[in-house]
């Protein structure tokens, strides 16, 4: 993979390779403007994307929009909003028409008549769910990462990454800049991984698609990667970040510690799989009457927790042996589940599976409108790292891909107009630039920074050379890895046991207190050591925490995903 050079500009910057930073890369790429894609990862694949089991929501048969809109309303717990969820639902399915199915050709399963294999997963009214088998992520993820590597407008780098945004309020040397009112982010400090050298990279927009904060958890179905860096760089460059505290726990992960709590999808359940405590009572009826175990996310995975404490279990059972409905054979239906299962002994077609709830999808961030853009002027965020509103309180199943891929597309339309935007008076002295050409002239464009309109095309040159390189926050190389994973210990188990499926006051204010004696203690210790990836991913894991936490202690109204016992 490419490596960047040190201030080195471009006219995007996108952090982060799942469905949501491949698909605004490849649109814009498609349109003829040059991006810097950048990974944490050693491989792009690794991210949340490529796991997710599910599938995708298109068009069910009788489906409308008002349905779908409908469900996601329902799921939300009254909290989503309106204008993001009627959006999804009525351009989401022609997003996937147009990008995945016409343009990237993502092989999706077949009906025996030949036709898209439709599933139905918890809380949908109908079936709608696109899938290929049991790795939908991996599919869309290896067909949309095949064509970004193939496009010569994009420049892929792994093993980046990002410190800190870099934005006109805080970093110009040139005070006259730092006076504007409108803050701007006009790119990234970024870490070569393998090197530690820190790189100074500007972009007229900057697009965070970093994914979800799981691995502040104990017990998570996220990658190592998901600790919230998009997040947490956000919030203090500016941006508001909003329902942070909404952290939803997927009911059914594999209860074994060697499989390392691997997903089972929601699909089985979507199958006909049910839910049995250990004396082999099917629990959900008591719970959820009408829906049972299609029941949002929230009311299952406390439900799960309900009988394991009244029956001192550490897992459930989810028997999809005995009411599977199907018409494929089990295990060609869900190989790689199966797989996974047959690894710890567990034949899925004769015995029942153990699961556990696990912290799965954060439906807070980075606050962004339909077009991605953040209250940041030229940050925007997409995908799992954004609060669209669109989850509310509780995230409808499989909307998450949906939602990556369809504010992804529209984050890049939404950049190529601001650029166009920008290209108004080249066009009125010169005529009208070629569309694949406007980018590399946009540049030339210079008004001062009182006329200049922000967030409108490309960045004055002035002001790029205004913002110094990275400097070193200490010389002592402080990387001691027993430090670090007992730090990281205290935030998973502090979040597990304070901030998790059930929470009350005193656990949240605990939760609140020692997160932030642990941000004291690392802030000075930051401030001493030399930078790596390990010394960055805990500062951010701690901040990240921290938000969440603080913001379950102000919430007191139990909803959704954020549920409180007092």
């Amino acid at each position: 993979m490419t490596k960047v050079k040190n201030r080195d500009h471009y006219p995007v910057l996108v952090i982060g390779t799942g469905i949501a930073g491949l698909t605004t890369a490849f649109c814009l790429a498609g349109a003829g403007v040059k991006v810097l894609l950048v990974t944490k990862a050693a491989d792009p694949k690794d991210c949340n994307t490529f796991w997710a089991q599910g599938g995708i929501i298109y068009e069910g048969e009788g489906d409308t929009p008002a349905k779908l809109i409908e469900d996601i309303l329902d799921a939300g717990a009254g909290l989503s909003n309106e204008e993001a969820v009627r959006f999804l639902a009525v351009e989401g399915p022609r997003v996937v028409r147009e990008v995945l199915l016409e343009d990237i050709n993502v092989p999706f399963s077949m009906s025996e008549e030949g036709e898209l294999d439709l599933t139905q997963e918890g809380a949908h009214s109908l079936p709608r769910i696109i899938h290929a088998g049991d790795a939908t992520g991996r599919a869309i993820e290896t067909s949309l990462l095949n064509r970004v590597k193939s496009e010569p407008n994009i420049t892929l780098a792994t093993e980046m990454t990002a410190i800190d945004l870099l934005t006109t309020h805080h970093h110009p040397t040139d005070i006259q800049v730092r006076y504007r009112l409108t803050n701007e982010c006009v790119g990234a400090y970024l870490l070569d991984n393998t090197t530690n050298d820190v790189f100074t990279i500007f972009a007229d927009y900057t697009v965070l698609a970093t994914g979800g904060i799981g691995q502040i958890y104990l017990h998570t179905t996220n990658t190592r990667n998901a600790i919230g860096d998009g997040v947490v760089m956000a919030s203090r460059a500016g941006a508001r970040v909003m329902n942070s505290e909404y952290v939803q726990f997927h009911p059914t992960a594999l209860a074994d510690k060697k499989a390392n709590h691997y997903l089972i999808s929601e699909a089985l359940r979507g199958e006909g799989a049910r839910l049995r405590n250990e004396k082999g009572e099917y629990f959900m009826e008591k719970y959820s009457p009408t829906l049972r175990d299609l029941a949002p996310r929230d009311v299952v995975a406390r439900a799960i927790v309900e009988e394991m404490t009244i029956n001192k279990d550490d897992h459930v059972y989810l028997d999809l042996a005995n009411f599977y409905r199907g018409h494929q054979p089990i295990k060609e239906r869900f190989p790689n589940i199966a797989r996974a299962c047959a690894e710890i002994g567990i034949d899925i077609e004769r015995d029942p599976i153990p699961v556990v709830p696990a912290a799965h999808y954060f439906c807070g961030g980075v606050l962004a409108n339909t077009s991605g853009e953040s209250t940041l002027s030229r940050l925007y965020a997409v995908g799992e790292t954004s609060c669209t509103g669109l989850h509310g309180a509780n995230r409808l199943a499989s909307t998450s891909l949906l939602e990556g891929l369809t504010w992804g597309y529209f984050a890049a339309n939404s950049i190529l107009a601001r650029y166009e935007a920008g290209t108004t008076a080249v066009e009125a002295a010169n005529g009208p630039i070629p569309r694949r050409a406007r980018i590399s002239d946009a540049p030339a464009i210079r008004r001062s920074y009182t006329t200049r309109p922000p967030g409108i095309g490309s960045l004055d040159p002035s002001l790029v050379e205004s913002i110094p390189d990275w400097r070193p926050p200490g010389s002592e190389n402080m990387e001691d890895p027993a430090l670090i994973l007992q730090d990281w210990t205290n935030i998973q188990h502090t979040m597990w046991n304070y901030v998790g499926i059930v929470r009350t006051y005193e656990r949240l204010k605990r939760a609140v207190a020692d997160m932030r004696d642990l941000g004291n203690r690392l802030t000075k210790y930051y401030h001493e050591s030399t930078i790596s990836k390990a010394i960055v991913e805990l500062f951010h894991g701690q901040q990240m925490a921290a938000i969440v936490a603080s913001a379950a202690l102000k919430n007191p109204v139990s909803r959704g995903a954020h549920f409180r016992r007092d």
